[in-house]
């Protein structure tokens, strides 16, 4: 389990970040300064116009890319800080990664999927498929365990990946566009368990997200405009 037991620990903590990536002669200005904290247990929604950097941003928490200037903290230590071989550490027990696209091994069946990280981390093959076990049952597949990925919906799909996600226990779960590649039921549905899975197990989850319904479950909402990270203004929003 995660040696963060204050629920009100700041787990993520984000000064002055500045991402630039050069395209030829030009320097492409992508994060201009970002600053925000994210308290353990939290739901974060970004949102934000295609382009507009947030998946760099989850990307660089995630330790999937590194940044020009500034300073990511998680659970106290700069990640900046770490190798390679820390970075990949970090990633394995600290960070669970949803993305728009499944990324399932597709020889092999949900459970196996889900228990896999686990078990190559080093638990009991037994005890990785309990785990795998009762996250599918949270996600609603316990009836779909032994089924492929070929055999299952797209939002079967990603409601295994979500629990693969959280199979290592790590803190934070970071979830790009989710459910990007979902009709409207499904993206609800996915959206649905993933906040509940992420609350029942203590995780910090921050969602990137054009889906309002998956974005209006969130704590915190912000949009991510210009390089520049700002708290979502919903006054202006039509109350239905």
């Amino acid at each position: 389990m995660s040696d963060l037991t204050d629920g009100f620990s700041t787990i993520i903590c984000v000064k002055d970040l500045v991402k630039d990536y050069e395209s030829g002669t030009e320097t492409l200005h992508i994060l201009r300064g970002i600053n925000f904290s994210v308290l353990q247990g939290s739901t974060v929604a970004i949102s934000g116009q295609s382009g507009s950097g947030k998946s760099t941003l989850l990307n660089v928490i995630g330790g999937l890319d590194r940044f020009n200037f500034g300073s990511v903290e998680v659970a106290g230590s700069d990640i900046s800080n770490l190798n390679e071989s820390e970075l990949s550490s970090y990633r394995q027990r600290r960070i669970g990664f949803v993305f728009q696209f499944h990324y399932l091994l597709k020889d092999f069946t949900a459970l196996e999927n889900v228990m896999l990280p686990l078990y190559m981390m080093g638990s009991r093959k037994k005890d990785a498929i309990e785990k795998a076990k009762v996250l599918l049952s949270d996600m609603k597949l316990e009836n779909r365990q032994g089924h492929y990925p070929s055999q299952l919906s797209g939002g079967e799909r990603q409601r295994v990946a979500a629990a693969r996600a959280m199979v290592n226990d790590p803190d934070i779960i970071l979830a790009d566009e989710p459910t990007g590649n979902l009709d409207p039921d499904n993206s609800a549905l996915v959206a649905e368990l993933l906040y509940a899975g992420a609350e029942k197990w203590g995780k910090t989850l921050i969602v990137v997200t054009h889906n309002e319904t998956v974005a209006s479950r969130a704590k915190l909402r912000y949009v991510l405009e210009n390089g520049v990270l700002e708290t979502e203004d919903l006054s202006e929003r039509e109350v239905l």
